[in-house]
């Protein structure tokens, strides 16, 4: 029997923009992810943001986890968010790790980022955060069919 929309298990696409090479956070992070039941997709280092999108969409992904500490963010997230609404899949849940200044994180949330989490944030939070976003969506998308079916 085909798994219903709540038993899915929830994707994640795990990446790491740009030039940055340090990616121990994000194994750590797509670790945790999957020790939490999820699937992780992890596109290793030096993606480039439409590389990021394309596998976003070719793995039919829920969420995608962005590791940036180059501070680069401000340029890479805008063009990852606008080239997933480009293509159709503005509602994958966009989060950001990394080293993040606090006065970026609302223009960062502003342009579509669900959540940031920032050095020393534990595991727990980024799982939960992905669960419940994803449960949301997931709901919100049952409940749009189903008027959907009623017009």
């Amino acid at each position: 029997m085909p798994a219903t929309t709540s038993q899915k298990k929830i994707r994640v696409v795990v990446a790491k923009p740009g030039l940055d090479g340090h990616d121990r956070g994000a194994k750590i992070i797509a670790r945790a992810l999957r020790d939490a039941g999820m699937e992780v997709i992890y596109t290793g280092l030096h993606q480039t943001p439409e590389q990021i999108v394309e596998t976003v969409i070719q793995e039919d992904a829920d969420a995608v986890g962005l590791s940036i500490l180059s501070g680069a963010h401000m340029t890479l997230v805008p063009r990852i968010v606008d080239l997933l609404r480009e293509q159709g899949a503005g509602e994958v849940i966009v989060t950001l790790g990394g080293t993040i200044p606090a006065q970026d994180i609302p223009a960062l949330k502003e342009l579509g980022v669900a959540e940031v989490f920032t050095p020393g944030a534990p595991t727990s939070a980024a799982i939960d955060f992905i669960r419940g976003a994803v449960a949301s969506r997931r709901v919100g998308a049952r409940a749009s069919s189903g008027r959907d079916k009623e017009s």
